[in-house]
């Protein structure tokens, strides 16, 4: 089969540095919102720094390009950390983020395409959706011959639901090798141990079983991810899905590994002692904050 050769950025210091902020910025959206999905956002940290920090072919001056990459966050509820990525790139204002799950902002708790058009693909949230919206775009991209890639991220629990299968299906039937998944898998939903609450492994027989190149990596160490996606990138006629293992609660001590920080907002001193634990690279600034947030009030 042709290879089509795809080349990911490879400077590991930056791509970690990056990643930290992202942290460090989903928990200040979190606690100023007084309420989201902290623990999954904090785990897939690393693979939106890959992904911004050079993995995806993406430009904020660009958005009309049709070989550009795209991006589908399947398990929409992950959102902060990808706004976060977002405004680090340069699609979104570093202040907006302060309007996270705010009535009437475009940054909603839920990805939404109609406050950010051009920006998401496809409004998520409804689990077990987004692998069949980013088939048909995959698809419409090969169609009209664009060189740009589709990228799909999916939580672990998520693939409890029997429309992820009938999508892999169809990404295999079409050869699309245009199609890339990332699976943020820590072993954690809302109920619990995700194996507790119906077994999903063993995944990579699972997914090869229905025709797709399959890996499984440490999804929180930045070196393993870029070298996989320059690997998957180059993978002619067939999609690719990546098992990261992730951390819930990633870089968070007190939140690592534990089920209760899937939806739960940190106080303020739980706060502090997360910024701390993450620390802050001379390399960014953090995002401004309103002034009631400043002086210690909630949201």
């Amino acid at each position: 089969m042709e290879e089509k050769k795809k080349t990911v950025l490879k400077d590991y210091e930056a791509l970690g540095d990056f990643a930290l902020q992202l942290r460090r910025d989903t928990v200040r959206m979190i606690r100023n919102a007084g309420h989201g999905h902290i623990g999954g956002a904090l785990g897939l940290a690393d693979f939106m720094a890959v992904l911004y920090g050079g993995g995806m072919t993406s430009d904020p001056s660009r958005i009309d390009d049709p070989d550009r990459d795209r991006l589908v966050l399947s398990n929409g509820h992950t959102c902060a950390v990808w706004y976060a990525a977002l405004a680090r790139k340069g699609f979104l204002s570093l202040e907006s983020l302060s309007s996270f799950r705010r009535m009437g902002s475009p940054l909603q708790g839920h990805p939404a395409r109609k406050m950010l058009p051009g920006i998401v693909e496809t409004s998520t949230g409804p689990l077990g959706q987004g692998l069949s919206v980013a088939n048909g775009i995959a698809m419409s991209m090969k169609l009209r011959g664009s060189r740009g890639r589709v990228y799909c991220v999916l939580g672990d629990g998520e693939l409890q639901e029997g429309q992820v299968w009938e999508a892999a299906m169809t990404s295999s039937h079409y050869h699309l090798d245009n199609l890339l998944v990332f699976i943020n898998y820590n072993n954690l939903q809302i109920d619990g141990p995700v194996d507790a609450v119906m077994k999903i492994d063993p995944l990579i027989e699972r997914f090869q079983a229905f025709g797709w190149h399959a890996v499984e990596i440490d999804g929180n160490d930045i070196p393993s991810i870029v070298e996989t996606l320059e690997i998957c990138g180059n993978k002619s006629g067939l999609p690719s899905v990546i098992i990261g293992r992730t951390k819930m609660g990633k870089g968070v001590p007190f939140m690592e590994d534990k089920a209760e920080w899937h939806g739960s907002c940190p106080s303020d001193i739980q706060t502090a002692e997360a910024l701390t634990a993450l620390g802050l690279s001379e390399k960014f600034q953090d995002f401004p904050l309103p002034e009631a947030w400043k002086a210690g009030e909630t949201a």
